[in-house]
């Protein structure tokens, strides 16, 4: 079977993130984006000046495979800027997907209107507070006056969910690339670290997660439909699910392997892992996310090799 995508798509996929390189990746765009705002505007800019503003994800399969590799650059450069959110804008308003009783919006200071929604397709609109910048998340947003206003539909949902997967997967591969390269170069009682028998089993099990994970998400993203059905719903809640499960493992595995370096902002192991956390935790933990799953699972809605 045939799962790779079209040379078109991909070639867009490069165009973006050589695009988005341009602005310096974690050390010379995201952590000083933490203390410059403006820095984020360049990242938008970027994201027009390839065209990615104006993609139609809903209604364009095109448009969808290539709003899915823009976001997978956008997580391998760590691009400071909602790109998923601004993906599935509704009527201008960038959507974001919050937990109403602790809502959190991920860049939510940014200028223009937001639209917030929860899971369950109750949509809000709220007033964002100023950023105060944390270690983990250092973009959140605290959204208070929660009003609902309407519903989305829950294949938009589920498309929030699939692209934020694709986001994820690309800021995994590059904290794996990081990681393999350190324990290549990184000498340790006579030999590299990667001449070390766990270190390799542990790069291997990091690495097969990925391209599990990679797979699952092109998976998700090709069944996707704008008439999203209980099958449909069910596949996006265990894509996220599974990036997020895989994001947890390979930043232990990365800050296992890099040791303290991993945790200073010297690394871009530091800087990813810190910002990556709201995708990987919103709008709902994995706990939360698998008690939604669950009723799917036994509504017969999951498809496998043995439905």
């Amino acid at each position: 079977m045939e799962t790779s995508l079209p040379e078109h798509i991909r070639e867009f996929g490069r165009v973006a993130h050589h695009r988005f390189a341009t602005l310096g990746g974690p050390q010379e765009s995201s952590l000083p984006a933490e203390r410059d705002g403006s820095l984020r505007e360049l990242a938008a800019a970027a994201l027009a000046e390839i065209g990615a503003t104006e993609l139609d994800v809903r209604n364009d399969a095109e448009d969808r495979l290539a709003g899915a590799v823009v976001a997978r650059a956008a997580g391998a450069v760590l691009l400071p800027y909602p790109v998923v959110d601004d993906l599935m804008a509704i009527d201008g308003a960038r959507l974001s997907l919050v937990d109403p009783r602790i809502p959190r919006v991920d860049h939510g200071d940014l200028a223009g209107p937001w639209l917030l929604a929860d899971l369950d397709g109750i949509a809000y609109t709220a007033t964002l507070g100023p950023r105060h910048p944390a270690k983990l998340g250092p973009f959140l947003v605290r959204a208070t006056d929660l009003s609902p206003v309407n519903t989305v539909p829950r294949a938009d949902l589920a498309l929030h969910l699939i692209m934020q997967s694709w986001r994820i997967l690309g800021a995994l591969e590059r904290a794996l690339e990081i990681t393999c390269d350190h324990v290549k170069a990184r000498t340790q009682f006579g030999k590299t670290l990667s001449e070390f028998q766990f270190v390799r089993f542990t790069v291997a099990d990091a690495s097969v997660t990925l391209r599990g994970l990679e797979e699952l998400a092109k998976f998700s993203l090709s069944r996707w439909a704008p008439a999203t059905d209980a099958i449909g719903w069910t596949d996006a809640l265990m894509l996220k699910i599974k990036a997020a499960e895989a994001g947890i493992q390979l930043m232990r595995t990365s800050h296992q392997l890099l040791g303290a370096l991993g945790f200073c902002d010297e690394s871009d192991i530091s800087v990813i892992d810190r910002h990556l956390q709201p995708a990987l935790r919103l709008p709902e933990s994995v706990e939360a996310l698998a008690l939604r799953l669950a009723p799917e699972v036994g509504a017969g809605h999951v498809e496998t090799l043995f439905s």
